[in-house]
């Protein structure tokens, strides 16, 4: 079979830095082609010289068996190549068939737009896919998914032979999820070819053939999903043996399970004005608690309460370390107790910051030395950090906002690791990074859990529950209504415990 696409031998740097040494790249007509790697591997990089971002040092490109002459992301759409990437490149303002048809609408002999036509090939193109909606309302008043919906209709709509997709299920619930994965398919049937980038292994799972592997700049495997384990797949992006990572547990949080130590915090019957009814938890050295649930069952509403940000309406939080209840997320952090916000990017990072600054900015009260921070400390902590969280930057002054977003997250680790917690509160501590560096954040955390460290961990994921949790705490509408205590959880009691209705328990 002729590849629709084949690219060999690419090499890419910039300003001397090598991106891409002998990458290869792949897909046959219709299939559902998935390219993984840790941030940095070259996938973006590879696909920018594919789509015309990006010229190529040295190698060959051919679309269908000919020569690739893409030079720019248009002529790329011409050759029959869509992107649609994660930061949707729509106008919210303007109408679902304006935003379909934009720069092809159909004309009248006159010249003008042909409104009737343009409409009609817009909702003839969505129903297709099973997808009914009013096709002349602003695109802005539906929801990511048919956004998303929407953006895969436009490529439709151009006759592309491969639309390639960036992460695109990471806004979207389990529900839209399966509605696009409804759309990759039928995209399959008609003979499109799909280049799927996510950072969910599962989902490469469920929708996709065949995978390229990236490490370092170059393609280092491509395998038939169906034939390959995920262990397989974690090894070969990481470089090292499968014994290794299976020791440490395939998510990194798994290790030997010890006896936890002293009690460090205990929340009982906690209510706040953000949803949360009636939650309990305790916490203790050494422990990592999961909280379980689904969007809305008041995971992070339970985070923010436990760090102080929510006044509670009635309960309380007892520190068992200094005594005293927590009001304030500044009494929190004075009782030992850091917090990892789930939203890295609006509630994290300083973007226009440095990685120096961003990582000492909760520090900088205990840095100072008569009134003034004393830099020669402040320089040998974060320095300490960036070696011993490996995070990959060109030195301490980097901007943050020029860092993979693995390496930002491991800078708002080590800013709450500097202050030497008793406490700390991750939600979703991987969320958005590849699974290299998600591999890396995880045995960061288990490493300081080792040594007595208590954490409350929230992930969307069940099975970095399941596998790193000794004790998962499920919540639902608002209360806390088990607890599921390893080892002996599975994915599946998990699930049963989240959808399992009940009275008495909901209200304990």
């Amino acid at each position: 079979m002729q590849h629709l696409i084949e690219m060999s031998g690419i090499k890419k740097s910039f300003a001397g830095v090598v991106a891409l040494q002998n990458a290869s790249l792949h897909i046959e007509p219709g299939e559902v082609h998935a390219i993984i790697g840790q941030n940095g591997a070259g996938k973006s990089t590879l696909i920018k010289i594919l789509t015309g971002v990006y010229r190529r040092d040295a190698g060959e490109v051919k679309i269908n068996g000919n020569p690739s002459t893409v030079s720019t992301p248009r002529e790329a759409q011409d050759a029959g190549i869509a992107t649609i990437y994660q930061e949707l490149s729509l106008v919210p303002l303007r109408s679902v068939t304006e935003n379909v048809m934009m720069g092809y609408e159909p004309r009248t002999r006159l010249g003008t737009i042909d409104w009737k036509t343009a409409h009609a090939r817009t909702r003839e193109i969505l129903e297709r896919f099973g997808i009914h909606i009013d096709v002349r309302a602003q695109l802005g008043s539906y929801s990511t998914a048919i956004q998303q919906l929407v953006a895969i209709a436009r490529a439709v709509s151009l006759n592309a032979q491969l639309v390639i997709m960036d992460e695109a299920t990471s806004s979207l619930d389990d529900q839209e999820i399966e509605i696009l994965f409804g759309v990759v398919r039928e995209l399959k049937k008609e003979g499109v070819a799909v280049l799927y980038i996510s950072h969910f292994l599962d989902e490469l799972y469920q929708i996709c053939d065949r995978v390229t592997i990236m490490r370092d700049g170059q393609t280092v495997g491509q395998r038939v999903i169906a034939e390959t384990t995920k262990l397989g797949l974690i090894s070969e992006m990481l470089g090292r043996d499968p014994e290794e990572i299976e020791a440490a547990g395939m998510t990194g949080l798994g290790g030997e399970t010890t006896e936890p130590g002293r009690p460090l915090f205990e929340a009982k019957d906690i209510s706040t004005k953000r949803g949360l009814k009636s939650v309990s938890l305790t916490l203790r050295e050494g422990e990592i608690v999961g909280l379980g649930g689904l969007l809305g069952s008041g995971r992070t509403e339970t985070a923010r309460a436990l760090f102080g940000m929510d006044t509670l309406r009635s309960g309380g939080i007892q520190n068992h370390v200094v005594g005293g209840n927590i009001r304030t997320p500044a009494e929190a952090i004075s009782a030992g107790i850091g917090f990892l916000t789930e939203d890295r990017k609006r509630e994290g990072i300083v973007p226009h910051m440095s990685v120096r600054e961003n990582m000492t900015l909760a520090l900088l009260p205990k840095l100072k030395k008569m009134g003034r921070v004393d830099r020669k400390r402040e320089t040998e902590l974060v320095e300490r950090f960036i070696t011993s969280l490996g995070i990959k930057t060109s030195g301490m002054e980097q901007p943050i906002r020029e860092l993979s977003g693995g390496n930002q997250q491991k800078v708002l680790l080590a800013r709450w690791l500097a202050l030497e917690p008793d406490v700390l509160i991750l939600d979703e501590p991987t969320r958005g990074v590849d699974v290299g560096a998600k591999f890396e954040i995880q045995s960061i955390i288990r490493e300081y859990v080792d040594k007595g460290l208590g954490v409350v961990l929230i992930s969307s994921e069940f099975e970095e529950l399941v596998e790193g949790a000794d004790r998962i705490i499920v919540l639902r509408d608002g209360y806390s209504i088990t607890e599921l205590e390893n080892p002996g959880i599975t994915e599946e009691s998990l699930i049963a415990a989240i959808a399992h209705h009940h009275d008495e328990g909901a209200r304990g």
